[in-house]
């Protein structure tokens, strides 16, 4: 595993105890925030692989959903996970009046640690 990837999936495993802990302490808006950036850092930890990285949250969703979705790398539920957290992440953070239920941060919150442990997985097992 390369440096960049390596550190990528620390940074991952550092949103997913902030998302925890929020979690815990009832900040549900910010525990999705935290969970959507596992999950993403986990993605990029992927594009750090490929010796690639794209400057919009789409366009590494998209590479994603084409290069390992698609191809069968990654069950299609991981393409929910990235979408879904994408969408509630953006409503969290930039609706006035978006309220966060307890269940919503969880289901994001578990689907992060489960996201990361199938990237970690593939990851290491491409040596």
């Amino acid at each position: 595993m390369r440096g960049l990837t390596k550190y990528r999936l620390e940074r991952t495993e550092e949103f997913l105890q902030d998302a925890k802990f929020m979690f815990e302490n009832k900040s549900y808006k910010s525990a999705i925030n935290r969970s959507y950036y596992a999950i993403f850092t986990a993605v990029r930890s992927l594009l750090a692989e490929e010796e690639k990285d794209f400057k919009k949250h789409s366009a590494v969703i998209s590479h994603f959903r084409k290069n390992y979705v698609k191809t069968g790398i990654f069950e299609t539920k991981f393409s929910d996970y990235i979408g879904d957290a994408f969408e509630v992440r953006n409503d969290c953070d930039y609706e006035d009046f978006y309220i966060a239920s307890r269940e919503e941060a969880e289901t994001q919150y578990l689907h992060a640690v489960e996201f990361y442990e199938a990237v970690k997985s593939y990851l290491e097992n491409l040596k």
